[in-house]
């Protein structure tokens, strides 16, 4: 497949066999992203981890500084005395039993799903359904909750939730190409350091392995995990 002018071009800018600072590394990705539409921006950090040992699994949740940029669509299972409170706080959708059976029937057009404790003996069986999708809500990430209201606004202010997948990485999206470089730095920064909190005791070695960053469709720009390592 022959390369475009301007794919071309965005390659040529990036060195190889350089790793870049956080802040050098935004300021690229801005620079090399030729998409028409405003991209996303994501890291991917590759950790030194065993996902298969349940002592070794890094999992948690971070509010971006700066959000994400993305319009979060947000459904909230609740009772009817909690549907107020979620339509207040921005939430799309506010139901119990139509959104359960619109799920069971394939629906998952949301971006979060927020739940009260009450519920998840309903919710639970759309595990198969929500569960791949990265949309069963979770205590541990903040969306099994009585304050739906206070949940709804921390998502749709940037609250993301991550997970290492089976491979031992980390992919998160930290903004927009339109943001400013340093805002992305910056929610880059957050993400990071939350991921170095987590590190597991029983993790060995070099923990922080490799960051990557890139936008929708741009080469990705290698890190430097000085910074980060612990």
């Amino acid at each position: 497949m022959s390369l475009t002018k301007n794919r071309k071009a965005s390659i040529e800018k990036v060195d190889k066999n350089a790793t870049y600072s956080l802040n050098d590394a935004s300021a690229l990705i801005k620079d090399i992203s030729t998409t028409k539409f405003d991209a996303s921006v994501d890291v991917s950090i590759r950790l030194g981890v065993d996902p298969r040992k349940s002592n070794q699994m890094v999992r948690g949740v971070v509010t971006l500084p700066h959000g994400t940029g993305k319009d979060v669509k947000v459904l909230v299972l609740c009772t009817p005395d909690k549907e107020q409170e979620a339509k207040d706080a921005g939430a799309e959708y506010v139901g119990l039993d139509e959104y359960i059976a619109k799920i069971k029937g394939g629906w998952t057009d949301v971006d979060v799903i927020i739940t009260t404790p009450s519920v998840m003996g309903k919710v639970g069986p759309l595990g198969r359904v929500l569960g791949p999708r990265g949309l069963m809500p979770n205590p541990k990430t903040g969306t099994v909750t009585m304050d739906v209201g206070k949940a709804v606004q921390e998502v749709k202010a940037g609250k993301i939730d991550f997970k290492v997948d089976k491979y031992g990485i980390v992919h998160a999206s930290v903004g927009k190409v339109s943001f400013d470089a340093q805002k992305i730095a910056e929610n880059a920064s957050e993400l990071l350091q939350t991921i170095i909190k987590l590190k597991p005791a029983s993790a060995k070695g070099s923990y922080v392995k490799t960051i990557y960053m890139s936008s929708t469709m741009s080469p990705s720009v290698q890190v430097d995990t000085k910074s980060f390592s612990s």
